[in-house]
């Protein structure tokens, strides 16, 4: 599901001005030397840092976790005696603490294998950090992006335990508000975030949820 990692950019990934924003992009150059998989490990622990979500013993889903960032910050926050679930459509390559299943979220099957990996075992956190695949229309695109992030919300419904957390990434424009009071239905407090390393251009901003009803 970071299958689909690129949202509403503006730039193509091919274009020299994106490529010499990359190259030059401080965060890249942090995660090629901390030995982070993308850049995006500093938006969750910047969050972490703030909200502390993860903590030794967390019990935690990654939905859209390839290239698997998230899932290395996670794993060394939650410590041997938490777990780390990841899932994407994506290959990710292993990483210890990091339980992985390869397959569409939107489907059943992949929903089904994902959900026995689980054991029935109720968690702490669900984090999801992805967005679809793009066709260039913004309206398609927004509502491709929210019916993602639908899903991702029934399944911190179904999984996490009362009192859980749920983290995940938003874009603002149509489906927002209506999104934002489904989660307000189903947590005490929703916050918004946006990490420092958040592109300012960039429409994404994070929804944190807190103490599942």
């Amino acid at each position: 599901m970071k299958a689909h990692t690129v949202f509403m950019v503006q730039r193509s990934k091919s274009s020299p001005a994106w490529m010499h924003e990359h190259v030059n992009d401080p965060y890249v150059q942090r995660a090629q030397k901390d030995g982070y998989r993308a850049r995006a490990a500093y938006k969750l622990l910047e969050i972490n840092e703030k909200d502390k979500l993860i903590k030794s013993g967390t019990l935690l889903a990654d939905l859209g976790s390839a290239p698997g960032s998230w899932s290395q910050v996670a794993a060394k926050l939650v410590g041997p005696s938490g777990q780390v679930f990841a899932l994407d459509i994506l290959p990710m390559e292993r990483i210890d603490g990091v339980d992985f299943i390869q397959g569409d979220f939107r489907e059943d099957e992949v929903l089904r294998q994902f959900e026995n990996l689980l054991g029935n075992r109720p968690l702490d956190l669900v984090i999801c950090d992805m967005a679809p695949n793009m066709s260039g229309n913004a309206v398609t695109d927004q509502a491709r992006s929210y019916y993602l992030c639908e899903l991702a919300l029934d399944f911190a419904r179904n999984h996490l335990k009362p009192g859980g957390s749920f983290l995940i990434k938003v874009f603002q424009g149509a489906g927002y508000q209506e999104y934002l009071a489904e989660m307000r239905s189903l947590f005490q407090t929703v916050q918004t975030r946006k990490p420092d390393a958040s592109r300012n251009r960039s429409s994404e901003i994070y929804l944190l949820g807190k103490n599942k009803r």
